[in-house]
């Protein structure tokens, strides 16, 4: 179901810019609802205020607002992030092209920009990640898991990941920078050594710059009740487990997390691959710095 709606503003500033782990200054929201419905997305918190997260909103004048933030900022660029609260590449914008041109428009006042998504539709825009790489451009696919079964339940609506890493393959082999952040890992599902070891390295397999990540999930009302609810289906009695070690804890990392991050770090330095990535910094074009 999809609706198109007004919107005030495109881009919001991040309060203490630029953000530490991907180099955002600024996200943009072309759409409103995401149709991957990832099972464990934090968006659909009740403090967000979405009611239905299944009707996808676009944003009819969103490029238009977009055009004139541009110009408006245009002596204090900074990155723009691409769906905080959505995947820019979920289905509906292979019919739309929302996030196609409005990349159109970054390149076009030489933005840099961070596109996180989990579609390989992203390689249908190479021509102008090209482009926009002239002053920074990166892609981060978010994995979970290795296994593409368990990819179908946890994100119905997205690609599996095979296929994120094929697409990862495409964009590297065309010099756009680009890697992984594994995130969430759910306890009692995808906090295995075998599953973080095998995400890192299909990742550098897949011609990755760089992978970084959380070894834990957040929980919060509303989404709390969604996830157990598809425990239920898949995993009966894990919901019981959850309840027993979280309770109403935001924070819910799995109990070897140190050892999961462990070997985490371990496989990426034996692949060396690094666990930060490099950003664009305000003010200083053409220049890629890692961050402290």
């Amino acid at each position: 179901m999809t609706e198109f709606i007004e919107t005030k503003t495109i881009l919001s500033k991040l309060k203490d810019a630029p953000d530490p782990y991907f180099g955002i200054t600024f996200n943009m929201n072309l759409y409103r609802g995401c149709q991957h419905q990832c099972i464990y997305c934090d968006s659909r918190s009740k403090v967000y205020g979405i009611e239905d997260f299944t009707k996808i909103q676009i944003k009819a004048n969103a490029l238009q607002l977009l055009e004139k933030a541009l110009k408006r900022r245009s002596n204090r660029k900074g990155t723009i992030g691409t769906g905080s609260m959505n995947d820019p590449y979920m289905p509906v914008e292979k019919e739309k092209k929302l996030t196609r041109e409005a990349l159109g428009l970054i390149a076009k006042y030489r933005y840099p920009v961070h596109v996180v998504t989990k579609s390989n539709l992203v390689v249908r825009d190479i021509d102008l990640l090209q482009e926009i790489s002239g002053v920074y451009a990166a892609v981060t696919f978010t994995v979970t898991t290795s296994d593409d079964k368990l990819a179908q339940f946890l994100e119905p609506g997205a690609v599996v990941s095979s296929e994120r890493f094929k697409a990862l393959l495409k964009l590297a082999k065309q010099g756009i920078y680009c890697g992984v952040i594994l995130t969430p890992v759910l306890p009692y599902i995808t906090d295995t050594e075998k599953n973080i070891a095998e995400i890192v390295h299909r990742a550098k397999e897949s011609g990755a710059s760089y992978i970084f990540g959380w070894m834990g999930m957040t929980q919060r009302e509303g989404q709390r009740e969604y996830y157990y609810r598809k425990l239920d289906l898949h995993f009966p009695g894990l919901r019981q487990k959850y309840i027993r070690q979280f309770g109403n804890s935001y924070d819910c990392s799995p109990v070897n997390a140190e050892k999961l991050y462990q070997i985490f770090k371990e496989t990426s330095d034996k692949h060396d691959l690094p666990m930060k990535m490099k950003f664009y910094r305000e003010n200083t074009p053409n220049q890629l710095n890692l961050f402290e």
